[in-house]
Order: structure tokens, then C-alpha cells, then sequence
């Protein structure tokens, strides 16, 4: 068998059509069959089973990709080690970023990045953080950008840096008049949420899960995609919100006065590179790190904060 014969499996076991891994291949739908085939054959069992709809992995099949990832991973690796020890810091390199830290960011690093290092070819993509999972698992992304921990068995963390949360509150509101905020001061009846599938999301979540008080008097409920649609609904007096901290700085200075940040420890969330173990491309990943941790360290020096999890808990 071939690497090539265990990537069209890996294409197949992903998309669970021939057809589609054949295109995602570059190769002609009975190519790819053809080739299944013959590895089916030269170990004498059936590694998909095609009376199913959509097509599924049989048991041994299932173990068979396992190790088919291992392989094509390692294989990978030999063109990585020949860049490595010539210094070669180049080539595509696809990096996902949550969409809570894309806007903030993207912009304070990436012209530093493409200048330092022309021969990265970034593709980037912002993505929510279970997408981002799959992808680095299925070999679809080299590293990613997300709030951490994750404690996800394949993926190694590098902390970059921890982002407070501030609070956003209207004049109207009767803790607009306090310097400083702590907690226990937070109602989540009133404060605005991102929606469904954010994790700064399910940190608020965590962060008020001791002080819920449910209103009786609630009008409405929304969740937005957009912290700029939660900050004007905070200014018609319909709640407050919570920014990470990196947001706060490019608000009008006039929204800036309605900003209240936490008393010490202050909670924050966790924001980390992420690369599965295998560390493919390493020496971008490093280069990434390095230019990130430049670019950052005159933005946040906060160091009395507590660490708020990203992780849903019910």
C-alpha cells in the first residue's frame, strides 16, 4: 500500500461519499474506488461498508484509519524535518482563529508576520471552537487561535496571553456610579449574550453561575453574533455586557467612560495557539508565537487576573 491509497481512505472515511473524497483528491471517482480496492484487497478485508447511506467505516475500517492518520501524519513529517534543518521557514499554512479574537487580533500581528516571514502562505479562517477541534484533528488546519483550556487529548496549548473581561454599562444602569466592579455585582437576567456556540459566551456562563436571578420582568431575550449590536442595546438601557479586554480598546471614547473593569484578582479568559501533538510545521508555529508574544506584550500587562474556563458547564 501506499501514502496516497491511505489518504484516499482518510478522504472517504471524512466525507463518507467517493465521490466527494474523489474531488476533494483532485482524482477521478473510480481512481480512487480503484485504489480502495486494492488495498481492501491486499489485506483481505473491507474497510468501508457501501450498503449503508451515508457510506460508514466497518470495525476494522475504523482501526484502520486510526492508524492511517498516524501514518500520513509522519510522512508529512519527513518534508518538515528537511525545512527544519535548512531553516526553511515557508509553505502553506492554514490557521484558524474564534471569532472573538479575529477582529481584535488578526490586525495587531499579521502585517508584522507576512513582513518577517513572505514565504508563509497564511490561509485563515475564523471558526468557532468546536470547528476548529475537527479540523485540527482531521488535519484541515495546522494551528488555531482560541480561548483555552480545552483539554483535548490530540492538541497541545501554548498560552499567549490571559484577556480580562470588562463590563459595559449604560448610565441608566445603578452601577454606573462604582469605579470598579467585582462578581457578585453581575445579574445574568440582565446582561447581554453572544450567541450559541461562542465561547466567550459560555465564559460569562461560568463566571455568573453562583448569582442568577430570574426576572419575572423580562421583555425580550436575544443573542447576538455581534458585540456592537449588545453594546447599542446596552446604551437604550436594555441590560449591560461583558467585552473582552482587547475590545474595549478601539470603542469611541465616549463608550470608553461607560466601561468598568473587575477588582483583583480580575476574571479573564485564557487565549492560546493550539497545533495538534504531532507538531507539523513547527518552525511556523513557533514564528507565529514569537511575533503574537511581540505585539501583545505592550497591549496587556495585567497579572492578577483569574482564569474564567471557555468550556460549558452545565
Amino acid at each position: 500500500m501506499t501514502i496516497t491509497q491511505l489518504k484516499y481512505v482518510l478522504a472517504v472515511a471524512e466525507h463518507k461519499n467517493f465521490t466527494l473524497a474523489a474531488e476533494k483528491c483532485f482524482v477521478t471517482q473510480p481512481t480512487l474506488s480503484m485504489q480502495i480496492q486494492k488495498i481492501e484487497e491486499e489485506l483481505s478485508i473491507q474497510i468501508f461498508d457501501r450498503t449503508k447511506k451515508p457510506i460508514q467505516l466497518t470495525d476494522i475500517g475504523q482501526k484502520i484509519v486510526n492508524q492511517a492518520k498516524n501514518i500520513v501524519n509522519e510522512a508529512d513529517r519527513i518534508q518538515d524535518i528537511v525545512e527544519q534543518q535548512k531553516g526553511f521557514i515557508g509553505g502553506e499554512f492554514r490557521l484558524g482563529i474564534i471569532p472573538t479574537i479575529m477582529p481584535t487580533l488578526l490586525p495587531m500581528f499579521l502585517n508584522n508576520f507576512i513582513k518577517k516571514y513572505p514565504k508563509v502562505k497564511l490561509i485563515i479562517e475564523e471558526l468557532n471552537t468546536d470547528e476548529i477541534i475537527t479540523k485540527l484533528n482531521n488535519g484541515h488546519l495546522d494551528a488555531a487561535i482560541a480561548a483555552t483550556p480545552l483539554l483535548e487529548e490530540k492538541i497541545k496549548e501554548i498560552v499567549l496571553y490571559f484577556e480580562p473581561f470588562v463590563a459595559y454599562i449604560p448610565e441608566s444602569h445603578h452601577h454606573f456610579q462604582k469605579e470598579e466592579i467585582e462578581v457578585s455585582d453581575l445579574n445574568l437576567d440582565e446582561i447581554l449574550l453572544l450567541q450559541d456556540g461562542h465561547c466567550f459566551r459560555d465564559g460569562i456562563l461560568n463566571l455568573c453561575k453562583n448569582n442568577t436571578v430570574k426576572s419575572e420582568t423580562n421583555h425580550f431575550q436575544i443573542e447576538s453574533g455581534s458585540f456592537e449590536t449588545l453594546i447599542k442595546l446596552a446604551d437604550e438601557g436594555l441590560g449591560t455586557t461583558l467585552l473582552p479586554y482587547l475590545h474595549t480598546l478601539d470603542l469611541k471614547e465616549t463608550d470608553k467612560l461607560k466601561l468598568r473593569h473587575f477588582k483583583e484578582p480580575k476574571p479573564a479568559r485564557e487565549v492560546s495557539l493550539i497545533f495538534p501533538k504531532s507538531e507539523l510545521k513547527i518552525q511556523i508555529i513557533e514564528a507565529l508565537r514569537s511575533t503574537i508574544a511581540g505585539v501583545i506584550k505592550g497591549a496587556i500587562v495585567f497579572q492578577n487576573v483569574q482564569i474564567i474556563s471557555s468550556i460549558h458547564k452545565k
